[in-house]
């Protein structure tokens, strides 16, 4: 998983409610795509976007398709936002005495 793909993959609104959808459970395709108003084709295309991305994985289960989250990637975003923000964290120095109200 490159981190280009993966911001490409986190960058539409409507792979970010996919993944809110499946953060409460495993679904299948045509329970994600009875979640919106558009064609089946188009939640397709960011089922395979987010599954490209490593997000979400899917298992076949007799006619149906089931997704869920890839909760190890979850882990490894979380991880290197920590990373950035520590090395942010440490450039900046100290303040004193709280923030300034302009003055």
């Amino acid at each position: 998983m490159g981190l280009n793909t993966l911001f490409k993959a986190l960058g539409d609104d409507t792979r970010r409610e996919i993944l809110h959808l499946l953060a409460r459970g495993d679904m299948a395709a045509g329970e994600i795509a009875a979640a919106f108003d558009l064609s089946w084709p188009t939640i397709s295309h960011h089922l395979s976007v987010l599954k490209e991305a490593g997000l979400v994985q899917d298992e076949k289960k007799g006619q149906y398709v089931i997704y869920s989250l890839n909760t190890t990637v979850f882990q490894d975003i979380a991880g290197w936002l920590f990373d950035m923000l520590g090395i942010i964290t440490e450039r900046q120095p100290a303040r004193k005495g709280g923030v300034k109200d302009g003055k």
